[in-house]
């Protein structure tokens, strides 16, 4: 019989074997396609390379996408559309590469979508066999971890509750132990709740426990202590859940500093890799869109300077990253004024200030236009909360205790706020609390496919709503 856990054992090696099936499947794809459009076997070289250059960027962008993460205590529906976002990608960046090595006529298109489609499908079922076959050895016993958590209250509840919301983890929880079992209910979520036994070491091996979690307040640093020497001759996996959720955390996490274990309550996501990532793709999709768009953008700027006085581009200093003060740029839009005392009035419907084109321009956000160019300069992010004027960050942060913490990226030209309708003016305070929500929610979930799927929305909620005015 095979030992419990076992892939546990191995998850590095079925990490790499992952890998290489992903790429295999990729050869085994572009070859059905082949056959399907030439009814020949064998690649002529050219179709070599590009299969070369596919199977090698694809382990390097599926990690993008969190593919090779370990489906435990995530959503099987979003691990496949992470895995279609990362088939989208690939066949992007290898449709860019043809384009700019002008190579484009060497390869058929109807191959090139058939291999696309292909793989996405092929990758599917042999993810899903995968995820079968783990369901099926759960079933027997077999990469099971039996859980016993130490702590009946909220938290320990709150925890039992969400591991059975999520049965495909692998983890389950045989019971709850808990020093004050007297004054528990005598079940938890259908769990029983039982006093702490004398001999915790004897009772996890009795009852075949392979992992314990401490679900126990802060303050019981003493009993954290006694529980680990009581178990300080047993091999077991021991996790303190540390009791956090009553702080405003934001991308938090554990690190190493200096040797010592650190937990970021409050911290960027915007380091190593992902820093790059990000400047990658705000770059890229920045220089390109500017090309494109250049005709709009010269057309724009002389209907604002013939249709009222004044000058094209609105600037203004707003907050960037980490607080610093930034400078954008807008298509003006109103009339020229000036505002009493520094004080900056947000454009409310009927804003007799807003010229006729100034009132077009903010209907369709083509007013957004020029802040590529800030993209471009690093000022900016594509995705990111939307920059605030100075004055309203002044009247909020007192308002709204996580307001500044939006600024722990980049402000984007676009957000999960505004294509989820919380842009324009906000004349009541639930709604820029509401704006903040959603921007730090952007912040915790942050990925390179969120801005992707962010982008994507964009082009159809972020144009024209009715909040823009």
């Amino acid at each position: 019989m095979l030992p419990k856990g076992l892939l546990k054992e191995y998850s590095r090696a079925i990490s790499m074997m992952t890998r290489l099936m992903d790429m295999t499947t990729l050869i085994i794809a572009a070859w059905l396609a082949y056959v399907v459009r030439f009814d020949e076997f064998i690649f002529t070289p050219s179709y070599v390379a590009a299969i070369l250059i596919a199977v090698l960027l694809t382990p390097i962008i599926f990690s993008f996408f969190n593919i090779y993460t370990s489906v435990r205590g995530e959503g099987v529906i979003k691990h496949m559309i992470n895995l279609l976002q990362a088939v989208c990608l690939l066949g992007l960046i290898l449709a860019g590469l043809s384009f700019f090595t002008k190579s484009g006529d060497t390869f058929s298109r109807t191959w090139f979508i058939i291999w696309m489609g292909l793989s996405f499908l092929l990758l599917i079922l042999f993810r899903c066999s995968l995820l079968l076959f783990l369901r099926f050895m759960r079933s027997q016993g077999l990469n099971e971890r039996r859980v016993m958590i130490m702590g009946a209250g909220v938290l320990g509840s709150k925890l039992a509750e969400t591991v059975q919301e999520a049965l495909w983890t692998g983890f389950r929880i045989v019971t709850f132990i808990d020093d004050q079992a007297d004054n528990k209910p005598a079940t938890i979520h259908g769990i029983p709740v039982r006093q702490t036994p004398e001999e915790l070491s004897q009772y996890l091996t009795q009852e075949g426990i392979d992992e314990i979690w401490l679900a126990l307040p802060l303050r019981a640093e003493a009993r954290v202590k006694s529980i680990l020497h009581m178990l300080r001759h047993h091999t077991i996996t021991t996790r303190f859940v540390l009791d956090i959720f009553c702080l405003d955390l934001l991308n938090h996490s554990i690190t190493d500093v200096a040797g010592f274990p650190v937990l970021n309550i409050r911290s960027t996501p915007m380091t190593g890799i992902n820093r790059l990532v990000k400047a990658l793709e705000d770059r890229l999709i920045a220089a390109l869109i500017i090309v494109l768009i250049s005709p709009v953008l010269v057309f724009l700027a002389i209907c604002v300077k013939i249709t009222s006085r004044g000058p094209v581009f609105f600037k203004q200093q707003r907050l960037g990253w980490d607080g610093r003060i930034i400078k954008i740029y807008k298509f003006r839009t109103m009339f020229l004024h000036k505002e009493k005392d520094g004080q900056v009035t947000q454009a409310t419907l009927g804003d007799a200030r807003i010229t006729p084109f100034g009132r077009f321009l903010r209907r369709t956000s083509l007013d957004e236009l020029p802040q590529f160019i800030n993209v471009l300069q690093g000022r900016m992010s594509i995705v990111g909360p939307r920059p605030h004027a100075l004055a309203h960050n002044e009247l909020y942060k007192d308002s709204i205790h996580t307001y500044m913490q939006r600024h722990r990226v980049k402000p984007g030209i676009t957000g999960w706020a505004q294509i989820n309708g919380w842009r324009g003016e906000t004349d009541t305070l639930d709604k820029m609390q509401k704006r903040v929500e959603y921007d730090l929610y952007y912040i915790n979930n942050w990925s390179l496919s969120f801005d992707l799927k962010i982008i994507f929305l964009t082009l159809f909620r972020g144009f024209t709503n009715r909040n823009a005015y």
